[in-house]
């Protein structure tokens, strides 16, 4: 594709992005005001609440970092929505496939994290410090399950002799069920059910929300941040919700249902892309929605003696048997 071409796919794939991000966003806060018995807000709130806070006062406190502290909103947004154009878009390829793989993805959904933490430790807050703190901890945690779940994936790709193996457009366009024995099925289990767990804590979701907790620390690394800063923090974190949730379906269920309906052309890209947003919509419910309501939140100290010991346990356990599978299928 020219480069033309690309930049208008970008540009599309960023505005639907955001769009979807924001309507995922207004159906998680309905369905699990429904769990909890109660109305919610309305679907449109999340377009509300940004549009509220893009024209509210944009404050910087005397006390902060001003370069660093007004930097790091358009970091967390930047990164987001990059990450989100090497994702496969239902039947369509990656929009940056070939100009890098699932290890730059790694590296940019950690950048929103890292620029939250910046940003708190540059408010001058006392309780933004605290929050900046607990968010580097938990980005220590839960990386490297994360990491393991990829790189079990790819290697075994790549022990079938497909290339480029670290490619998401790859991995879902060969989904390794088909390939695996039993003991290859459930390695594959187990890190799906690793990635599930990741994903609220990538979030920073209930029981994972442990930097903001408005209850503990009045907000954490974002309670100095209001305006447009807040707003592009508010985009970021929705938009990393689908690509948390587009990474899910991509490695493990990227099937469509467009072949089993018997369609073709046009109408089988329409109806697999609707099926792939409802299998985002899927994940955000399961990994989310469900555990936020269900849950109460967990302490530092649990959250990353969770992921170092039994998170990453599992997630090597997945890859051994995925290897096991391999030497006995041959």
């Amino acid at each position: 594709m020219s480069g033309w071409a690309i930049f208008g796919q970008a540009v599309l794939a960023v505005v639907g992005g955001g769009i979807v991000g924001l309507v995922f966003r207004g159906l998680d806060r309905k369905i699990a005001a429904r769990m909890q018995a109660r109305i919610g807000p309305p679907l449109r709130q999340p377009f509300l609440d940004l549009g509220k806070l893009l024209v509210k006062e944009t404050v910087i406190p005397k006390t902060a970092v001003a370069w660093v502290f007004s930097a790091m909103p358009f970091l967390a947004v930047l990164a987001s929505f990059t990450a989100l154009l090497y994702l496969p878009l239902g039947p369509f390829r990656p929009i940056l496939e070939g100009y890098g793989d699932a290890i730059v993805v790694l590296y940019l959904l950690a950048v929103p994290a890292l620029a939250m933490a910046l940003g708190g430790f540059a408010s001058g807050s006392p309780l933004g410090v605290v929050g900046a703190q607990r968010e580097l901890v938990m980005l220590m945690s839960y990386e490297f399950p994360l990491a393991v779940v990829l790189v079990a994936v790819a290697w075994r790709l790549s022990a079938q002799g497909i290339a480029p193996a670290f490619s998401l457009g790859t991995i879902a366009q060969n989904p390794l069920w088909p390939w695996v024995g039993p003991l290859g099925v459930i390695g594959l289990v187990v890190l799906l059910v690793t990635m599930l767990v990741v994903t609220p804590a990538e979030l920073a979701k209930i029981p994972f929300d442990i930097p903001e907790a408005e209850t503990e620390i009045a907000g954490g690394l974002m309670v100095e941040y209001s305006g447009t800063y807040l707003a592009l923090f508010y985009l970021a974190d929705v938009v990393r919700t689908l690509v948390m949730a587009g990474l899910v379906v991509a490695i493990f269920i990227p099937y469509g249902i467009a072949g089993v309906l018997g369609l073709s052309g046009a109408a089988a890209a329409a109806v697999d892309f609707l099926f792939w947003l409802f299998k985002l919509f899927v994940v955000m419910v399961v990994a989310v929605t469900t555990v936020r309501v269900g849950m109460a939140r967990l302490k530092v100290d649990q959250v990353a003696r969770g992921f170092w010991l039994w998170g990453t346990a599992a997630s090597l356990a997945g890859l051994l048997l995925l290897a096991l599978d391999k030497v006995v299928m041959g």
